[in-house]
């Protein structure tokens, strides 16, 4: 009988495959992506020092009524893009987690490359 890999688990094995090559430096944080069904996660990650230096999610204040669709991703986009810049973030690492990049994914990487931050 054949059966059929979890999705999660591929996705989280693509993602240590991609994690073993890319990290972020204090001076280029690393754009870590996680999406659920209901909402989706950002955050800047200095992996040298192991700290999240900046985070931005639907489950925020503010955010009150966005769910995990395009247009909350590309808020979230906008919004981790600001606080980057309030703490003088430019260029960063992008890590898509593992996923495809296409719709939520990708609508959060250009909204923040919009609004200023480099990858």
């Amino acid at each position: 009988m054949i059966t059929k890999q979890d999705k999660n688990q591929v996705r989280k094995k693509r993602h240590g495959r991609v994690r073993a090559k890319i990290s972020g430096t204090t001076l280029r944080p690393r754009l870590n992506v996680y999406r659920s069904n209901k909402n989706i996660y950002a955050q800047l990650i200095d992996d040298s020092q192991g700290v999240t230096l900046v985070s931005a999610s639907t489950m925020d204040k503010g955010f009150e009524g966005a769910t995990g669709n395009v247009e909350s991703a590309k808020l979230i986009g906008e919004t981790i893009a600001k606080k980057a810049a309030d703490k003088n973030i430019k260029e960063v690492v992008f890590d898509r987690g593992g996923y495809l990049y296409h719709g939520r994914v990708k609508a959060l990487a250009e909204a923040a490359r919009e609004n200023g931050l480099e990858f």
